[in-house]
C-alpha cells in the first residue's frame, strides 16, 4: 500500500473501537467519583471540603499528566503509556479504602487513580487514532471515542450507586478496580504510533519540515487561536468538575434520594453519547469554533432555567439530559481544532496541554464548590459563577481562526 494514502476504513475503525472501549472504562470510573463523597464522609468523618480537595487534586493531576503522557505516546507509541496507566488506575482504587485519611485519599484518588485515568484518556486515545486516519474522518472518530466515555458514565454511575447501597463504598471502589483490568488488553491494538502521523494541517502555522516536538510547541504557543481554545476549555473544566463532584450533594440538599443522583449522572452520560456523535458529525460540516461557542452558551441558559425550576426529580432529570447534550461533546471539536491548526503528528501533546487547562479549571470547580458549600450552606454562588464562565467560554472561541470545512468524497 502507498504510505502516502490513508488506510482503508477496515484498518482504522477497529482502532477507534478499541479506544472507545478504553475511554468507556476510564471515564466511566472517573465520572462516578462524586457518588463517593457522601459515603466517604459518613465512613471517615472527613468534611466535604476535605474530600472535595482530594477530588480537586485528582482533577488537576488528570489534566497535568496528559501532555506528559501524550508526548511519550507521540514519540514512543501509546502502548506502554496505556498499560502503565491501567496499572496506576487499579492500584489507586484498590488502596483507597485502605488509606481513608485525607492524605490517603490525596494519594489514591488525587494522584494514583487520576494519573492512571489520564493515561487512558482523550489526548492519548484520540491522538493515537488520529495519526492513522485521513483528516476528513478525524472529527467523526473523535466523536465516537468521546461517546464511549459518556456511555461509560451511563453504565458505571448506577452500578456504583447500587454497590455502595448494598455493600458500602469500599466494595464499590474494589468493583471499579476489577473493571479497570479491562484496560490492559484494550491497549494492545493501540500499541504502535501511526505511520502517517507526520501529516500536517493544510492551514497550520509554518514549522520547519520534519520539525520536532519543541519546534511545534513554540509554533503553537505563539498562536492566539490556541490560547483562545485554552481559555474556553479552562472555563469548561470549572463547570464540568463542579457538577460531577457536587451534583449529588446538590440533589441531597433538595431532600431527594441517592438514586436520583445516580440516575442524573447516568442521564448526563447517556445523552452525551448522542451529543458527542452529533458534535463529531457537525464538525465535518461546520466551523468547530461556532459549535463550541453555541454549546457553552447553551449551558448558561440551562443553568438559568434550572435555578428558577422546582427542585423535583423531574427537574434534575431534564437538567441532566440537557447538560448531557454538551457535557463532553466539547472534546471532538476542540481536538479537531487542534488537529486542524497544527496537524496530527503531535496531537497527543498539544491537545494534552489544552486538556491540562481544562483540568486547572476542574481543580477550582471541584474545590471551590466544597468551600462555597461549607461557607454558605448551598451552591447558589457557584451556579451564578458557572453561568458567567459559560458565557466567557462562548466568547473566547469566536476569535479563533478557522477555515470553513471542505467535504471530501469518502475514501475506499
Amino acid at each position: 500500500m502507498n504510505p502516502t494514502l490513508p488506510h482503508p476504513a477496515s484498518r482504522y475503525w477497529p482502532l477507534v473501537l478499541a479506544a472507545t472501549a478504553m475511554l468507556m472504562v476510564t471515564m466511566g470510573i472517573r465520572q462516578s467519583m462524586g457518588l463517593f463523597v457522601k459515603p466517604i464522609g459518613q465512613s471517615t468523618g472527613l468534611g466535604i471540603a476535605q474530600i472535595s480537595f482530594a477530588l480537586a487534586v485528582g482533577q488537576f493531576v488528570w489534566g497535568a499528566v496528559q501532555p506528559v503522557f501524550g508526548a511519550l505516546a507521540d514519540q514512543r507509541g501509546p502502548g506502554r503509556v496505556l498499560v502503565g496507566g491501567g496499572v496506576l488506575l487499579i492500584a489507586g482504587m484498590v488502596l483507597a479504602p485502605l488509606l481513608d485519611s485525607q492524605w490517603g485519599l490525596l494519594l489514591t484518588l488525587g494522584v494514583l487513580t487520576a494519573a492512571g485515568a489520564g493515561a487512558g484518556s482523550f489526548s492519548i486515545l484520540i491522538g493515537a487514532t488520529a495519526q492513522r486516519m485521513p483528516a476528513q474522518n478525524r472529527s467523526m472518530a473523535a466523536g465516537v471515542i468521546n461517546a464511549g466515555g459518556s456511555f461509560g458514565q451511563f453504565v458505571f454511575a448506577p452500578l456504583v450507586q447500587a454497590v455502595i447501597s448494598a455493600a458500602g463504598w469500599a466494595a464499590a471502589m474494589w468493583t471499579l478496580a476489577a473493571s479497570a483490568l479491562l484496560t490492559l488488553p484494550l491497549a494492545w491494538p493501540l500499541r504502535r504510533r501511526g505511520a502517517d502521523a507526520a501529516a500536517a494541517a493544510p492551514h497550520a502555522p509554518p514549522a520547519a519540515p520534519g520539525a520536532g516536538l519543541r519546534a511545534q510547541l513554540r509554533v503553537a504557543l505563539r498562536d492566539r487561536s490556541y490560547w483562545c481554545l485554552h481559555l474556553g476549555f479552562f472555563t469548561c473544566g470549572v463547570h464540568i468538575a463542579f457538577l460531577v463532584t457536587h451534583l449529588p450533594s446538590e440533589i441531597a440538599l433538595c431532600g431527594l434520594s441517592d438514586n436520583v443522583s445516580a440516575v442524573s449522572l447516568a442521564l448526563i452520560g447517556l445523552f452525551n453519547v448522542g451529543g458527542s456523535l452529533a458534535a463529531g458529525w457537525l464538525g465535518q460540516r461546520y466551523r468547530m469554533k461556532t459549535l463550541l461557542a453555541a454549546m457553552y452558551a447553551s449551558r448558561a441558559a440551562m443553568i438559568a432555567i434550572y435555578l428558577v425550576s422546582p427542585p423535583t426529580p423531574l427537574t434534575f432529570f431534564v437538567f441532566s439530559a440537557g447538560l448531557g447534550l454538551t457535557w463532553l461533546a466539547t472534546v471532538p471539536p476542540t481536538a479537531g481544532l487542534v488537529g486542524k491548526l497544527f496537524g496530527a503528528r503531535y496531537l497527543g501533546t498539544l491537545f494534552g496541554l489544552t486538556l491540562f487547562s481544562h483540568q486547572i479549571g476542574g481543580f477550582f470547580g471541584a474545590w471551590v464548590g466544597g468551600l462555597v458549600m461549607e461557607r454558605f450552606g448551598d451552591y447558589t454562588w457557584m451556579w451564578y459563577a458557572d453561568m458567567a464562565l459559560a458565557l466567557l467560554a462562548a466568547a473566547a472561541n469566536l476569535p479563533i481562526r478557522e477555515s470553513r470545512p471542505t467535504l471530501q468524497p469518502a475514501t475506499a
